[in-house]
Parts: structure tokens; C-alpha cells; sequence
């Protein structure tokens, strides 16, 4: 039997991944109602995005989560890319002016069950599952129709269901770029050998990209780019790849694949992040490659700017609704326009690698390249 919903809240948010969750939890402490519907029957436990930037970790310390992640995670101080045993670009993070000078590498599961646990102090709840079939809208408020039967009606409601959100379509908002033509693999893995515990690396080599990248429970998560996928890697895929692309004076073991996927990534910004009483925010509103593993920490930003502005509109200056939406959307361009770079660099033509592997290494010859860097990864930049 699905649970019972509220006939009438404050907001509505539909879709309980990191972003919507972080809008609730804002808003719960600010004493509003909030409720919160998913179409799973539970949240998904696989890693999913693994990295959250020292800019996500100032901007949910205010909810009370920031402290409870950090203790859960590694401490990733150093990121560096590379052509095979060769260091291209060092980015260090530990002088990085925040309280969090590291990448923190813990798994979005993890992520999404201290949010949930925030805000199950709060009061807030997350009604499961309910799959929105229609909105319509009014000066007065949303009325959302689920699934089951259940009407709620909201005073706002919060777009965070994601890449192929109902919300989104349901108000007419286009979603507006293109498709990348690769397709990527990605696995958490059991390794031994040459693996970094307390760093992140991207491969840069000749024959293609391979991020490596520690998570808490001793595995590693693997993400690579390949002309066709396979649906599940297996052991002997993933070790192709690091034997490949990966470190050869320290070749690196495959011991296991916990679990894996294949995806296609598409690099899409929504026209508007507002829609009278509708917002958008994460994947809703914006997708791009992984590349910088930016997509979830820009999602989670969306929702804390957001949840203020709706905290601001449920007090009578709905203004502060269209400020959200001119101030979100030009950053979201900004990381797919970054994430693009990064990908285009990792997927040029083969013949062009080596130059651009000595182009690269030259840039690196500059402290305030490797500082730009670390203030563009960490999501600084956007403060």
C-alpha cells in the first residue's frame, strides 16, 4: 500500500536523489512543509557520483551534513592527470582558502542516507513511490497528480527528478544541446598493486582515458570512455583497460567488480529554471559529461540557492525565484562548457595525444594554471 500523502504542503519536491533532498532539508529547517515523492520504491544503492567538492561541503555546512559526510569519506588532497607513469599536471587542494581543502570520496548512496537522516530530524518525509503524472498551476499554487490516485497540492514545486524529468516536460521547458558520441563504462572494483589510496588520477594516455579514484570502503571506482561499452564490465574488461591506459610500473590488479554500468552522457541546459510556481534544479535542469565529477555538486549548489529563494518567495518576495534562475543557469553553463573541455581533451584524436599530453605538461610548468585548476574543481570558482 503506498503511504499516505499530505493533501496540501508548502513545497512539493518531486525526485529524492542528493538534489531534491538538499532543497527539503533546507527548507524543513526553515520550518516549512515539505514533502518530498520518488518514484522508487527505495533510493538506489549503488555509488553512482563518488566525489563531493570542497564548494558542496561549505554550502551544506549550514544544514548540518557537511560534518557528518567529511567523517564518512577520504580526504583526497591531490588530483593529478597522467600519460601512463608519467605526471602531466599536479593539482594539490590542501592550500585551497576552505575548510574543506580536499576532494571527499564517498559514495552517493552514503551521500543521499545522511541527507535523509537530516531530514527525518527535521520533519521532513519522503513519500515512496509516487510517479507524477500531470501539474497544472495557478497564481495560487501547484497541483501535482500522482500515481495511486493522490492529488497534493503545493504552493511551489521543485523540479529535481532528473536527465528525463516529468516535471520538465510537463511545463514545456526545452532541454536544449546534443549527445556525446562515446559511451562510458564505470565500475567499482576491488584492486591490488599500484593504486593510490588518498588520491584521484585521470589517465591522459594514448590509447584512451581511465579515471581512478579511491572510495572509503577500499574499492576503487573506475570510469572510462570507450568507442561501445559492454552493458556489465567484468573483471577482464576493467583490467584491459587499466593494463591499457593505467600505470605500468605499478600495474594494477583487478581483484573483483562489486558492481558496473555503461552510460551515454548527454551536455543539455533547460531554457528557463523557472516556470511560475515550478523550478528545476540538477540533473533537471542541466546534464553534462562526468568528466571533474561536477554534476552532482552542481546539483546539490541548484538546490541550497534554490531552497533560500523559496525560503525568501514563501515569505511574499517571489522575486528572489527569478533571481535563482538568472544566477543557476549561467553557472550550469559554465561546468558543461568545462566538463566539454575535459572530455574533448580526453577524447582527441589519437594522433593528437602525445601533443597534447607535452601541451599540457607545459602548462603545468605554472602555478597559477595548477590554481585555476584546483579553484574550477573544487567549485570555488562559483562562490
Amino acid at each position: 500500500m503506498l503511504p499516505t500523502l499530505p493533501t496540501t504542503t508548502d513545497v512539493l519536491v518531486v525526485g529524492a536523489g542528493p538534489t531534491g533532498l538538499t532543497a527539503a532539508v533546507h527548507l524543513a529547517g526553515q520550518g516549512f512543509d515539505v514533502t518530498v515523492v520518488d518514484d522508487q520504491a527505495a533510493g538506489d544503492n549503488t555509488s553512482r557520483a563518488a566525489v563531493v567538492h570542497a564548494r558542496t561541503l561549505e554550502v551544506l555546512e549550514n544544514l548540518g551534513v557537511s560534518a557528518r559526510l567529511a567523517a564518512l569519506g577520504i580526504h583526497a588532497r591531490r588530483f593529478t592527470i597522467r600519460d601512463r607513469d608519467r605526471i602531466l599536471v599536479p593539482v594539490g587542494f590542501d592550500r585551497l582558502p576552505t575548510r574543506y581543502p580536499y576532494t571527499l570520496m564517498v559514495s552517493q548512496a552514503v551521500t543521499e542516507r545522511v541527507l535523509l537522516e537530516r531530514l527525518a530530524e527535521l520533519g521532513g518525509r519522503v513519500a515512496r513511490p509516487y510517479t507524477l503524472e500531470s501539474l497544472t498551476q495557478d497564481d495560487e499554487g501547484v497541483t501535482a497528480r500522482l500515481s495511486g490516485g493522490a492529488v497534493v497540492t503545493a504552493k511551489y514545486l521543485v523540479g529535481a527528478d532528473g536527465m528525463h524529468s516529468t516535471v520538465r516536460e510537463q511545463v514545456g521547458v526545452a532541454f536544449e544541446g546534443g549527445r556525446y558520441a562515446e559511451s562510458f563504462s564505470l565500475a567499482d572494483v576491488r584492486l591490488t598493486g599500484g593504486v593510490p589510496r588518498d588520491e584521484v588520477v585521470l589517465y591522459f594516455s594514448p590509447a584512451g582515458l581511465v579515471v581512478v579514484a579511491p572510495l572509503p570502503d577500499g574499492t576503487h571506482r573506475i570510469v572510462s570512455t570507450v568507442d561501445e561499452a559492454p552493458p556489465t564490465p567484468d573483471v577482464a574488461f576493467v583490467q584491459g583497460l587499466l593494463d591499457a591506459r593505467g600505470s605500468r610500473k605499478e600495474r594494477a590488479v583487478v581483484g573483483e567488480v562489486l558492481w558496473g554500468s555503461r552510460f551515454r552522457i548527454h551536455h543539455r541546459v533547460a531554457r528557463t529554471f523557472r516556470a511560475g510556481r515550478v523550478l528545476l534544479a540538477g540533473d533537471a535542469a542541466h546534464v553534462h559529461s562526468p568528466a571533474g565529477g561536477q554534476g552532482m555538486n552542481t546539483g546539490i549548489q541548484d538546490a541550497v540557492a534554490l531552497a533560500e529563494a523559496l525560503t525568501i518567495a514563501l515569505k511574499g518576495a517571489e522575486e528572489a525565484l527569478d533571481r535563482y534562475a538568472a544566477a543557476r543557469r549561467p553557472i550550469a553553463l559554465q561546468v558543461v562548457t568545462f566538463a566539454g573541455r575535459l572530455s574533448g581533451l580526453a577524447n582527441m584524436n589519437r594522433h593528437l595525444r602525445p601533443l597534447r599530453n607535452l601541451i599540457l605538461r607545459l602548462l603545468a610548468l605554472s602555478p597559477a594554471f595548477r590554481r585555476r585548476l584546483a579553484w574550477r574543481l573544487s567549485g570555488l570558482v562559483y562562490r
